[in-house]
């Protein structure tokens, strides 16, 4: 089942992948050690209101998607779909320091800051346009997906600065998917400041792990 079905179930994956994020394993992607897929699972948030969060924005976004036409997805079409999205993905992100990860039939990038903004900017790297260009194609070969979009910061500076910069960086990837074709019936952003780490600020490591957009595509479903 997928964790979109219900709030428990979200709860009962959140305490999951909490309890697994000590772990970590080569990222392919950006060449470094990183949490492990099942840690990286949880990279909507630590937190699981981020998590409720990017639940409720997606099934609002499915229904959105279907009221303008574009076409669901039910049974093994499901799963058959979300893998070659996937795998699509994966192929054209390697290297990039963008992160793919799967967490039932949703898929994950985690865009870091470092690689996709300079310090305290959301403005986009011109050198990242061709990595969103690529995301882009398979997102309008992929159409029956809906797209939450999710920016976080570290703790440094005032809680107040982090949400509005965190919002803002989300929108701008928005902005860009959006100037490329991909239909703005199937985005969402939001912003989530520091609330929601995957790893500890007491470190440049961990606050730079934190700062992040975070892009999670479902199936548009007839269920």
């Amino acid at each position: 089942m997928s964790p979109r079905k219900t709030v428990s179930t979200c709860l009962a994956v959140s305490i999951v992948l909490l309890a697994s994020a000590c772990a970590t394993t080569s990222d392919p992607y950006t060449r470094e050690e990183r949490a492990s897929r099942t840690a990286q699972g949880a990279a909507i948030g630590a937190g699981v209101g981020a998590v409720i969060g990017a639940i409720t924005g997606g099934d609002r976004l499915e229904r959105a998607a279907i009221g303008a036409g574009i076409g669901a997805l039910s049974g093994a079409a499901i799963g058959s779909y979300m893998d070659r999205q996937e795998a699509e993905l994966r192929r054209q992100l390697e290297g990039t320091g963008v992160s793919v990860t799967r967490r039932d039939d949703e898929i994950i990038l985690n865009m870091p800051g470092s690689v996709t903004f300079d310090l305290d900017s959301a403005s986009l790297r011109p050198e990242f346009f061709e990595v969103l260009n690529s995301v882009a194609l398979v997102l309008e070969k992929y159409r029956k997906t809906v797209l939450v979009i999710d920016g976080h910061t570290d703790s440094t500076g005032s809680r107040d600065y982090n949400m509005a910069l965190s919002r803002r960086r989300a929108e701008a990837v928005g902005d860009y998917l959006v100037a490329q074709d991909v239909d703005p019936v199937r985005l969402a952003t939001y912003g989530y400041g520091p609330d929601h780490p995957v790893a500890s600020n007491e470190s440049e490591s961990g606050r730079q792990a934190n700062r992040r957009v975070e892009l999670t595509l479902m199936p548009v479903t007839a269920d």
